[in-house]
Formats: structure tokens, C-alpha cells, sequence
């Protein structure tokens, strides 16, 4: 069975690499697509965000990183992907999930919706928290892999 598992990864944390490990133990093959949203203004680019995949999760056999556009339910079904899999942090994150599931579901019943519960040690994480912290100079190298790392300080300017 293979697995979609989209999001901007903008940047990819510790987060997003621990629900993609677990995933490729449980599927054939994981699909991390990064979606290429022109409403939005990412920090890094797309070619950027798809090598810092690539190279964190080039251990992982089944992964596969690409990119797409448009609805999530399309491209899983383009892709031939039964599961759409979305990380659930805290209490909170789970209302918008729960409302994307249902609209997924409404267009279309051969792609189901599995929420993978974000392991404790890293449930604080968010891109936006990260981006943050590299933005005024803390240490975010408990956060992201160490290539990310290395790409937000060059991003904010700021020497290791």
C-alpha cells in the first residue's frame, strides 16, 4: 500500500522526519509531496525544500520525495496512494485535520485520512517555531536535521 504524506516542509524538522521513519515501516512506499502553493511565500524554495527531503530521508528506500499542485486528493489518486497521512502535534492541531479529512473524503472515497500521532520528544515542533528561533539566533539543531540547519542560518544571515 503507498501513502501520501504532503505538507510545505518549510523547513522540514525533526517532526516531519520522525512520521516519515515510522510511515516507511508501515507502507510500501511513502510519498513526501511537497505541495507547491503559489498563495504562498516559503522561505526556501522548492528545489531547496525537495533536496533537504532527499537528503534526510535518503536512508529510507520506500520514501520517494517529489512535488505537486492542486488538491492533495488528486494527487494521491494520480499516484495511486489509498492513505493521506497527517501529523497531530497537540489537541489543537486536530479540528483543522479532522475538517480536511471530511473534505477529502467528500471528494473522494478511495482515499482515506491516518493521523499519526507526532512522537512526545518532538510535539512542540512547528516550521514556524523553528523558523522563529533561527530567525533570532537560537539553536535549532535539536529541531532539524543538520543540513537544515546549516540552510536557516545562511538564510537569517547568521554564522554557526
Amino acid at each position: 500500500m503507498r501513502a501520501i504524506y504532503p505538507g510545505s516542509f518549510d523547513p522540514l524538522t525533526f517532526g516531519h522526519l520522525d512520521l516519515i521513519e515510522r510511515a516507511s515501516g508501515l507502507f510500501e512506499e511513502v510519498i513526501v509531496a511537497v505541495l507547491r502553493n503559489p498563495n504562498k511565500q516559503p522561505s526556501f524554495p522548492l528545489e531547496q525544500r525537495l533536496e533537504q527531503l532527499r537528503t534526510a530521508t535518503g536512508h529510507l528506500p520506500q520514501v520517494r520525495v517529489t512535488s505537486f499542485e492542486g488538491l492533495t486528493v488528486n494527487f494521491a489518486l494520480q499516484e495511486e496512494a489509498r492513505v493521506i497521512l497527517r501529523g497531530l502535534r497537540a489537541l489543537s492541531d486536530f479540528e483543522f485535520e479532522l475538517q480536511l479529512a471530511h473534505t477529502n473524503a467528500s471528494l473522494s472515497s478511495a482515499v482515506d485520512t491516518l493521523f499519526m500521532a507526532t512522537a512526545v520528544g518532538h510535539s512542540f515542533l512547528s516550521s514556524s517555531v523553528v523558523k522563529e528561533v533561527a530567525r533570532f539566533g537560537g539553536d535549532v539543531a535539536h529541531m532539524v536535521p543538520e543540513t537544515v540547519a546549516v540552510d536557516l542560518r545562511r538564510l537569517f544571515n547568521q554564522t554557526a
